[in-house]
Parts: C-alpha cells; sequence; structure tokens
C-alpha cells in the first residue's frame, strides 16, 4: 500500500481553530478550489521515518520548517486507496510566504512538450467550517481527530 506523510499545522485564533490547508499546483487544479485543498503531505523515501517525512514534506511545499510538539493522528486512507499518516503541530506562518518546490509533466497533454509547475500554487488559514468545504473530503477526519484530542 502507498504512503504520504503529512503535517496538519493549526493555531487559535481567539476562541476559534485554524487549519493551514495548501492547494495544489499545476494546471489540472488551476480551476478547482472546494474539495481540492490538503495538508501538505507526501510519500515517504525508502526507509524514511513517518515523522520525517512529514517534516520534509511541509518544509518542500510550503517553504518553512516546522517543529514543535507533533500529535499524532490515526492514518486515513483516501479515494486512491494511499494512506496517510499525519500529525498535527501548533504553530503560525504567513501564507504570502509560501515557496514550493516543482514538478515537471508534459502539457497540454501529449502534446510531447514538458513543462515545469510548483507543487503548491498556495496556502490558506480555514476555520474548521471552511475548511471541511475545501479539503479532500477523506482528510475530513483529521481536522475532527485534532478537535477532539484538544477539547
Amino acid at each position: 500500500m502507498r504512503q504520504s506523510a503529512g503535517l496538519l499545522l493549526y493555531r487559535k485564533t481567539g476562541t476559534e481553530l485554524e487549519f493551514f490547508l495548501i492547494h495544489p499546483g499545476g494546471p489540472i487544479f488551476a480551476k478547482k478550489d472546494v474539495g481540492v485543498w490538503s495538508v501538505p503531505k507526501g510519500e515517504l523515501d525508502e526507509n524514511e521515518e513517518p515523522l520525517h517525512a512529514a517534516i520534509r514534506e511541509f518544509e518542500e511545499e510550503v517553504g518553512t520548517k516546522i517543529n514543535g510538539d507533533f500529535i499524532e493522528l490515526r492514518p486515513i486512507i483516501q479515494k486512491g486507496g494511499k494512506k496517510v499518516l499525519c500529525w498535527a503541530v501548533e504553530g503560525d506562518l504567513d501564507p504570502a510566504t509560501l515557496h514550493s518546490n516543482t514538478f515537471e509533466m508534459q502539457w497540454p497533454p501529449k502534446s510531447g512538450k514538458m513543462q515545469s509547475f510548483v507543487e503548491v500554487d498556495r496556502g490558506e488559514w480555514f476555520t474548521y467550517d471552511k475548511a471541511i468545504l475545501a479539503i479532500k473530503d477523506r482528510q475530513i477526519p483529521l481536522l475532527d481527530q485534532l478537535i477532539s484530542l484538544l477539547a
């Protein structure tokens, strides 16, 4: 089974909890918004510790190194069957500072032309009500788990 590891960054603003989510870059998601946002995550390298992979992926996709008290959440299975291991960590960052790594893909399809795109084109803070609309539906349990653990 393929596995990804990610970090759910959260902050408390007044009485509200906010979650930092990312929007996938590239032409496929350019005009999509609802249900495509995600926790920053990615596949593990061979023999890599999952938490180390989550921290590395966050830094690659967001451009910020994160540390703190990591709270392990129960894994989820995405629609494609990939298992996502996730840790929550409290922190804050300015979405305007996001700087993502890039990937290459053939675009337009079947054109033979390779183009480079950012893996993540933006990040944003969401309250729970807005996050559950934006995030991939299979990742909603990560938000719910964190809320339960912090209650």
